[in-house]
């Protein structure tokens, strides 16, 4: 079925469908109706000579040259070449078709004054699988994303290059295989296809939905940490969590339950201390806040997402236009880098975890460092390395970019987002979050197996617990001597950033949303 383009109600889980599973997209006739009585309006602006930003006039510091007839079409196609102006290895091809579905919409409002062919192209090129190729990095965040959208405009003319079943080609022979007409550039056309922060919210709209699914991971690995050390199972009682009204707290805590549910510590059958330490009891109050900060990053990003994120902005109906700063990307940087901190605080909580289950002195009984040989053996000691080091490297990502504006354009554009810095890293710390998680579902695993084994008290597992330990298993073998780790871990990460775990778990025992 394909996606309908309004304009509105467009979701995080519509742009995850197009840009990966690769559903196919449809403007809605009254969007298209929008865009081309929008588009008529600057037509008869432009025979009435009205001075129009970025139209016939300059951009930037450029703005008060006004161009002649002759230029206002070579313009766009010299705005494009000179705002192409990105870095660095390509971007997944996902990414690139998330900022392409964000731009189509803003379109589909009718304020962004571009022929509806510059539109239709993009649809044309998501339905058939042309995707640019666009450098990484070049976004401040303001004015757009400019550098990587302009090389999504380059398809337009027939320039630049895009990815065709499989192939990186140029583009005009990309257009070319796939049937699609280059529409050219006209006046204003150049413009709408780059002047938003549609990369930075495409691509905050998959990382959104991937901290949903390694929350849920999170939480997951928690109650197995929690079985392997007989942890107390009273801090998750839901009438604890309701009394402080945390809507994230409450969905946290119900999730370990489940997860833990129908096993032996649940039900009261094995004997625990009065009160464990807070990374254990504190789990649903430090995820929790995770969750409501992701619910609110989501808000904010979905009002992005449906909004026109432009300049100038064209209101047909009051044969108006109005040039402002739509195109600042803070509204999404803001939310996005509190999204890092809090998957950063949550990797934290997990090493706390592990820490106690490799510590003789605080994992009730397990052997030091998981092992039994301890001394020939090292067990996972150096698992804990591996894991601190990421957990360093995502602090330093946690900086805020959104503090970090360099003016640009001769102090014209004197203050930006630099909300693609903060994509960018957020990116690098889910990476990591995947290396940090895995290590403690490793850890875990092996520590219920040492239980299993070797403790005298044996205890039946919750029903969560028991899918996500045999699953590790099919991937990573229990450790009875020492080995190389690196495969374990790498192993581990790969299953993680697959949602296998948490796939098998939410079939034994339902959703943890």
């Amino acid at each position: 079925m394909k996606l309908i383009i309004t304009g509105n109600n467009l979701t995080i889980t519509d742009v995850v469908n197009v840009a990966r599973n690769g559903q196919k997209v449809e403007l809605h006739p009254d969007a298209v109706v929008r865009i081309e009585k929008c588009r008529a309006m600057l037509e008869k602006k432009l025979e009435n000579h009205e001075i129009m930003y970025g139209i016939n006039t300059g951009i930037g510091e450029f703005s008060e040259i006004v161009l002649n007839d002759d230029q206002v079409q070579d313009f766009q196609k010299y705005l494009i070449y000179n705002h192409a102006a990105g870095i660095g290895e390509p971007m997944p091809i996902e990414h690139v078709r998330a900022a392409m579905l964000s731009r189509i919409n803003v379109h589909a409002h009718g304020n962004s004054g571009c022929r509806p062919e510059i539109t239709q192209t993009y649809v044309e090129m998501l339905n058939k699988g042309v995707t640019p190729m666009v450098c990484k990095k070049g976004s401040v965040g303001a004015c757009g994303d400019l550098a990587p959208m302009s090389q999504i405009a380059l398809l337009l003319m027939g320039e630049g290059h895009a990815y065709y079943q499989g192939e990186l080609l140029e583009g005009k022979i990309a257009m070319e295989k796939a049937g699609i007409v280059v529409p050219g550039l006209q006046a204003r056309d150049g413009l709408a296809a780059i002047n938003g922060s549609n990369c930075i919210t495409g691509i905050s709209c998959l990382i959104l939905h991937d901290v949903n699914n390694f929350l849920k991971q999170a939480e997951i690995a928690c109650a197995m940490s929690l079985e392997a050390l007989k942890a107390n199972l009273k801090p998750y009682n839901h009438r604890l969590l309701e009394v402080r009204g945390f809507a994230g707290g409450v969905r946290s805590a119900a999730s370990i339950r489940k997860v833990t549910q129908n096993g032996d510590l649940a039900t009261g059958k094995i004997k625990v201390k009065v009160q464990d330490a807070y990374s254990m009891r504190s789990t649903p109050q430090v995820i929790g806040s995770a969750h409501d900060q992701i619910a609110w990053a989501r808000s904010q990003v979905e009002i992005e997402l449906n909004g026109v994120a432009d300049n100038p902005i064209f209101f047909a109906e009051e044969n108006l236009q109005l040039s402002g700063a739509n195109f600042q990307g803070t509204p999404v940087s803001v939310p996005m880098d509190m999204v890092g901190a809090v998957v950063t605080m949550v990797c934290v909580l997990s090493e706390r975890r592990m820490n106690r289950l490799n510590n003789p002195a605080l994992s009730v009984g397990l052997p030091p460092f998981l092992t039994k040989g301890a001394g020939m053996f090292s067990g996972l000691m150096l698992s804990q390395y591996t894991a601190d080091m990421q957990i360093v490297e995502q602090r330093i990502l946690s900086m805020p970019s959104c503090v970090q504006s360099i003016p640009a354009a001769a102090d014209q554009e004197d203050f930006v987002s630099m909300g693609m810095n903060g994509v960018l890293k957020n990116l690098q710390i889910m990476d990591n979050a995947h290396g940090i998680l895995g290590i403690e579902y490793m850890a875990a695993a092996q520590a219920l197996d040492l239980r299993e084994k070797f403790d005298e008290e044996k205890y039946k597992l919750g029903d969560g617990t028991k899918a996500a330990k045999d699953c590790i298993r099919k991937h990573v073998e229990y450790l009875d001597i020492d080995r190389p780790l690196y495969p374990d871990h790498n192993a581990m990460k790969t299953l993680v950033q697959s949602c296998e775990i948490l796939t098998v778990v939410e079939t034994a025992i339902g959703s943890l949303e």
